[in-house]
């Protein structure tokens, strides 16, 4: 696996959009176009301190001048949130990935974007493509409160504003999101696309499905992975087909660190199976799936498996590697 093409870029704007939450716009340090990229698309940010987190790019898709992420100071964070609201400044120069997307746009008669909290930050680079082409959409943006709402006014002046609904848990019941409501009525030509912390995702989707949404017709993204149960994890042991030998794996350790210390470095990024970055072929053994990147039908499938998360139910795994 090869690693990803990386860039210089300067933070030209630190600027605080809401109740913790930072946004940091991003040009080339030699002052030439941003490589390109399209709705739904993130970077990869490496950080002081060795850490590389990916955040979502939330201007509009046309622009080659910038990158725009915006980030959620989070005490529960694994450093990366922290680390960008301190450590990074107006005037640094950081390294960071070419765009890539795992959570394209796809043609519809009609788009539903419903984001949690900071996970607007990918669909207001979706919205503003629909609205930009004329589509017929509605973004539905779930916060707290106002005063933890990024970019509000700035969608209400913009071509996305009319198609924006806005709900706030300390608001008036009249505003808060009737889910049941923009759910109704799914159909072939409808799609939707949901963002923000776990529990959001997974009520807006299991009612979704329960409204009769096809599986193929919604589409998410989680900005960070639910808490497993560990308590009954076992040991098991990996071989590397490439080579033939076998590592064990203890019950405490992942196959991505003990791999590591044994000199086989495989990339990653997030390290809790919500990229796809580490995403590895498997080619002997069955795989207890811990990610949230694979459908339910490619974990079925029992072919691939994210190694900085996910572990196995059979005493070995075969990894093409």
């Amino acid at each position: 696996m090869t690693a990803q093409e990386t860039l210089q870029v300067r933070v030209v704007t630190k600027r605080a959009e809401a109740e913790g939450i930072a946004s940091f716009e991003l040009a080339r340090v030699d002052g030439a176009a941003l490589p390109p990229f399209s709705a739904g698309s993130h970077i990869d940010v490496h950080l002081p301190g060795g850490l590389t987190r990916q955040y979502s790019l939330c201007n509009a898709s046309h622009e080659s001048h910038r990158y725009r992420i915006a980030v959620l100071r989070d005490a529960a964070s694994r450093g990366g949130s922290v680390a960008m609201h301190d450590s990074v400044h107006e005037g640094d120069v950081i390294t960071i990935s070419t765009p890539r997307n795992h959570f394209a746009l796809h043609p519809a008669q009609r788009t539903l974007l419903l984001a949690g909290g900071i996970g607007v930050t990918p669909l207001l680079c979706m919205a503003d493509r629909l609205a930009r082409t004329g589509a017929d959409f509605a973004l539905h943006y779930c916060t707290r409160s106002v005063e933890r709402t990024a970019f509000a006014s700035e969608i209400a002046a913009s071509a996305m504003g009319p198609h924006v609904h806005f709900h706030f848990d300390a608001g008036a019941p009249e505003q808060k999101l009737d889910l049941a409501a923009v759910l109704a009525a799914p159909g072939a030509d409808k799609r939707l696309y949901v963002c923000g912390p776990a529990g959001f995702i997974d009520h807006v989707v299991g009612t979704a499905k329960a409204m009769g949404w096809a599986q193929d017709n919604i589409h998410l993204e989680y900005f960070g992975a639910p808490a497993q149960d560990t308590s009954g994890d076992q040991g098991f042991e990996v071989r590397i087909a490439s080579t033939g030998k076998v590592y064990p794996i203890a019950a405490d350790v992942s196959v991505v660190e003990a791999l590591r210390k044994e000199g086989i470095d495989i990339l990653t990024s997030c390290e809790q199976g919500v990229c796809g970055t580490c995403l590895t072929r498997v080619l002997e053994g069955e795989v207890d799936h811990r990610d949230m990147y694979l459908t339910d039908e490619e974990k079925a499938a029992n072919e691939q498996f994210m190694p900085c998360c996910s572990r196995a139910r059979s005493k070995l795994l075969v990894l093409d590697l």
